[in-house]
């Protein structure tokens, strides 16, 4: 549905402006004056100069918005609604002041479809790709709670807080990633171009040639002869794994297996952990219940096994039972959460303790990311220097052994 910005009057004779979705520029003016705006210009929106207004759906990943933008706007909207401004004159100033032209588009339907009566976390619901159940929910608990603003500071807070780690996360890992990735076209470059062009020299000279250049030989002839089918074999893998992952059994061995890896799945496990912690406490504290809160938080730790103790223990609430036994029985909560846990369901604080506990998970994924990359990457410069080494040799050994015969 095109948007159009305007210009008018309002009731009380004060100069307003904004944007408002419309069939037309007619119905555009209908819309105004129903909500006691007298428009004196209305024309099509269009995206500002370097960027081209869409006017066809975008991919699911072109939709999505950065996790620290979305909580930019929360923040923005909080501070809005705590200031005594009507959430209609907010979500019109919150349009205005959006760059990103989808998310300005999906304000501007929200808010037409707050003047048309619906509650805020409905019109959220309708961009799912946007907002989340957990965002939705917790805008529902602060609507019906009458604190929305103090739930949009939460809300704000805890997508920060997730940004943060998850750009920790992220910036640890991408060195070794592109050195990775780098390291290995290199090699594949050298045995597949260069080493052909060394080794042919030492087949036209018919001497017998060490086992270590055979080697060399017929490794670097397959990848110059078959990377096609290499690269071809590659992308199959990825794939068939990619499609295997999607399928219920396939993401459960996957999850499993992940957990098991050394190192890597303590880090995992500790992300999904710091996960749960905090998005449960941040629902509790904004007057979620438990039960429906467990039911949020299993679908965003990112991890099936873990979802899946998540559930027995929703299950075991159902039925008259305390968080802190099914946790236990899982064996995959450690014990500072299962005990932490239960400190705080006797003590009716449970929100607190589950938000000291993921300050100490957060610490925790952080130093563990730091070690992480502390080991890989010397590990990756030694199987650099083995691989190069294996190049050398294979090619100085015959040399050696032709200066050996002139002599």
């Amino acid at each position: 549905m095109p948007v159009y910005a305007y210009k008018g009057l309002s009731s009380e004779g004060r100069a307003v402006a904004g944007v408002i979705d419309a069939e037309s520029p007619r119905s555009a003016r209908v819309k105004l004056r129903r909500t006691g705006v007298f428009p004196t210009d209305v024309a099509e929106d269009r995206a500002p100069a370097g960027r081209r207004a869409t006017t066809y759906a975008l991919p699911a990943f072109a939709e999505r918005v950065p996790t620290q933008e979305l909580a930019a706007v929360t923040r923005q909207l909080a501070t809005l609604a705590a200031a005594g401004l009507p959430l209609v004159e907010a979500l019109a100033a919150l349009a205005e002041q959006t760059e990103r032209e989808h998310l300005r588009r999906a304000i501007v339907q929200i808010r037409e479809r707050v003047t048309e009566g619906r509650s805020l976390a409905d019109a959220l619901a309708e961009h799912p790709r946007l907002f989340s159940q957990l965002y939705v929910n917790m805008v529902r608990a602060g609507e019906a709670s009458g604190a929305l603003d103090v739930v949009l500071e939460r809300l704000a807070a805890y997508t920060e807080n997730q940004a943060r780690l998850l750009g920790k996360v992220r910036a640890a890992l991408t060195y070794p990633a592109v050195m990775l990735v780098l390291g290995s076209a290199i090699l594949f470059f050298l045995v597949s171009y260069v080493v052909p062009k060394v080794t042919r020299i030492f087949q036209e000279t018919q001497q017998q040639l060490p086992r270590l250049t055979l080697v060399l030989i017929a490794l670097s002839g397959f990848a110059a002869r078959w990377w096609w089918l290499l690269l071809l074999l590659v992308g199959a893998a990825v794939l068939g794994l990619r499609a295997y992952g999607r399928t219920t059994t396939g993401r459960e061995r996957f999850d499993r297996w992940v957990l098991r890896l050394p190192y890597f799945g303590t880090l995992v496990q500790k992300l999904a952990l710091a996960r749960f912690a905090r998005t449960l406490s941040t629902l509790l504290a904004s007057g979620i219940g438990l039960l429906p809160a467990l039911d949020i938080v299993r679908n965003i730790v990112g991890n099936t096994i873990i979802a899946r103790a998540i559930e027995n223990a929703r299950d075991a609430i159902r039925e008259g039972q305390s968080i802190a036994p099914p946790l236990r029985e899982s064996g995959v909560f450690p014990p500072l959460v299962v005990h932490m846990v239960a400190v705080g369901e006797r003590s009716g604080q449970l929100e607190d303790m589950l938000g000291k506990a993921a300050d100490a998970y957060d610490n925790e994924v952080e130093n563990a990311v730091g070690s992480l990359t502390t080991i890989l990457e010397p590990l990756m410069i030694v199987f650099m220097g083995v691989v190069v080494l294996f190049i050398v040799l294979a090619i100085l050994m015959p040399i050696f052994e032709l200066n050996r015969v002139i002599r």
